[in-house]
């Protein structure tokens, strides 16, 4: 076996080795028995695939724990979905491609098989509840975001002092995720095609939109000047698009940029519109900010 090739195949080796023992970990931990056979049936695969590598290369390898370890930790924070596909895109960004080593090599086919066709399906029929609400997640996070941006860009020209302008966006968040939160469960109820729980999907609604109010208010309450504050909302603001539409990208497999510039343009357009309205607002009634 040429030496380059000998590497790529020692790093396969190493790869399924690892996923194995990531898969088993996740599934001994799953409080869900479908999860939990699914798991179990991928930690197979990967050890079989580790063994036919260990036929190539005659040695044994070791586990990364490091890798083990981080995507063990991310799937309890962010879900089994969001952590597995993230390592799958981890392996294609590290250039391990197992369709080339089978042109290299007889026997390779099958597992090459299974790594692009066969866990990809699996990985696909994971139960996680948390992913049948994501349209209810983005309705509060969407709402949120675009209703306080431009409420406290209005404000923050509108009214006298940072702590007043973070008092009066905290009341009509508040306000307003409550009010998100009963529309989405009366929606819900109404939609007969949908087998969601109305209570559960106004939960997410409203408990998404608050944590948005919350930390697009926070700067409010730590900067002593507006413009400042203002900025750093905006700042958090994009940072939480960033994040939501990264996370739904992998999680669901759909598009990052497209969902990521048309929140951010539309959250900003609004914010930008409000500033213009309350400055005039300050220019006619004569606050002082």
């Amino acid at each position: 076996m040429k030496p380059e090739l000998r590497k790529h195949v020692l790093a396969a080796q190493r790869n399924e080795i690892t996923e194995y023992h990531i898969y088993s970990r996740l599934a001994k931990r799953s409080g869900n028995e479908r999860n939990r056979k699914i798991l179990e049936g991928i930690a197979a695969d990967e050890l079989k695939h580790h063994d036919f590598w260990k036929t190539k290369t005659g040695i044994e390898v070791r586990a990364d724990v490091f890798r083990i370890w981080i995507f063990t930790l991310i799937a309890r924070l962010l879900g089994l979905s969001f952590a597995l596909k993230l390592m799958e895109r981890a392996e294609s960004l590290a250039g391990l491609s197992y369709d080339e080593l089978a042109l290299s090599m007889p026997g390779v086919e099958p597992v090459a098989d299974d790594e692009n066709r066969h866990e990809a399906e699996l990985l696909d029929m994971l139960d996680e509840e948390h992913l049948k609400y994501v349209g209810s997640i983005v309705l509060g996070l969407n709402d949120a975001l675009v209703e306080l941006t431009g409420a406290l860009a209005g404000l923050t020209l509108a009214l006298p002092g940072v702590r007043m302008v973070a008092l009066t966006g905290m009341v009509t968040g508040i306000a307003a995720s409550l009010s998100m939160a009963a529309s989405e469960y009366l929606s819900t109820k109404a939609d007969d095609a949908d087998n969601k729980p109305p209570l559960k999907a106004a939960l997410y609604t409203g408990s998404t939109y608050i944590v948005t109010v919350f930390l697009l208010v926070t700067p409010y309450l730590v900067f002593s000047r507006a413009a400042i504050a203002f900025v750093a909302t905006l700042t958090i603001a994009a940072i939480i698009i960033l994040l939501f539409n990264f996370y739904v990208s992998v999680a669901k497999n759909q598009p990052f940029w497209k969902r990521f510039m048309e929140m951010a343009l539309v959250s900003l357009g609004v914010a930008a519109i409000s500033f213009g309205v309350g400055y005039l607002a300050r220019l006619l009634i004569g606050t002082e900010a």
